[in-house]
């Protein structure tokens, strides 16, 4: 099981995302502390409830949780239920405002879930260190309901590793939990350092070409496709760019969901979509932080040749 977060303001726009899909394919599960005999109510009703801290810019926490189609048969209908209110308290939200929704438009299952942060005591809940918290809670849901894992080395069988052997696939587990959350290289750097694992990128020769990346743990390098295949520069990139485009459409889609995100989301955005996979980069492993750091270097240098 995965979840991807996604912060914004604007119940309505997050609410008709999940109950507006065509041929039947959305299905509400659970609707909680919420009237919900109209759309209309429901969202009117979740914003009244975020009116008591206005001070909030971003009361509304879109989470989706996505299973395994390996698990399709096995995941009933109350089952995931209970596995998303298990969620739900594990994070913190068990007294507030919730909606979730199972989506059938893909082949595996998934849930989407609306949440209120401002709890039904009026109180605003914590998203501090959410994202991995999430991960950690996610691992967690994963082993107790004897869910899949994954496909190939996420079906190894973790606790037979040892050595050079065992910290890699910590360092695959690491990667698959943070990728689905990672907006830019930036993010996807900040996740793993929060386990342990630093990255560096090489470059060709003094070009300013990116060969590869290497993966740091416990003193001990690997190269990404040492790791797996997936695990490369190129297919890294590709998942990040990925993950950009579905958040900008999400974003055309809801133009006041999401619009803010307290943790740097539309700055890291921005910085992803013009900069990140086009800087070019020195030769030597080095860091996202000092490519960034070069970057407005050099549009500062630009812009005085200008003038």
């Amino acid at each position: 099981m995965i979840g991807k977060i996604i912060k914004g303001a604007d119940f309505r726009g997050v609410i008709n995302y999940m109950l507006n899909k065509q041929d039947e394919k959305a299905m509400v599960l659970v609707c909680k502390s919420i009237g919900f005999s109209t759309q209309n109510l429901c969202f009117h009703e979740s914003a009244l409830q975020a009116s008591m801290r206005p001070n909030v810019q971003n009361p509304v926490c879109h989470t989706i949780l996505s299973f395994s189609a390996n698990d399709a048969k096995q995941l009933t209908d109350d089952l995931m239920v209970e596995i998303a209110n298990e969620y739900l308290e594990k994070m913190g939200y068990g007294d507030t405002q919730s909606l979730i929704v199972k989506h059938s438009d893909r082949q595996h299952p998934h849930l989407h879930i609306c949440i209120n942060r401002i709890g039904n005591n009026g109180k605003t809940i914590s998203d501090s260190n959410e994202k991995y918290r999430s991960i950690k809670i996610c691992r967690e849901l994963t082993e107790k309901y004897g869910l899949t894992i994954g496909e190939g080395k996420r079906q190894v069988n973790r606790n037979r590793l040892r050595g050079g052997d065992k910290l890699r696939y910590e360092i695959f587990d690491a990667i698959k939990a943070v990728l689905p959350q990672a907006l830019s290289w930036q993010d996807f750097q900040h996740g793993l350092h929060q386990q342990g694992i630093t990255i560096h990128l090489k470059t060709k020769g003094n070009t300013d070409v990116v060969q590869g990346i290497i993966f740091e743990k416990n003193g001990c390098s690997f190269s990404g496709s040492k790791i797996d295949r997936s695990c490369s520069f190129s297919r890294l990139n590709a998942e990040i760019e990925r993950n950009i485009q579905q958040a900008q459409q999400h974003l055309s889609k809801e133009p006041m969901a999401h619009s803010i995100d307290e943790s740097g989301f539309a700055s890291d955005l921005s910085d992803a979509l013009g900069e990140v996979f086009t800087m070019p980069m020195p030769s030597g492993s080095v860091d996202v932080d000092e490519l960034r750091f070069q970057k407005k270097l050099r549009n500062r240098a630009n812009r005085k040749r200008r003038i």
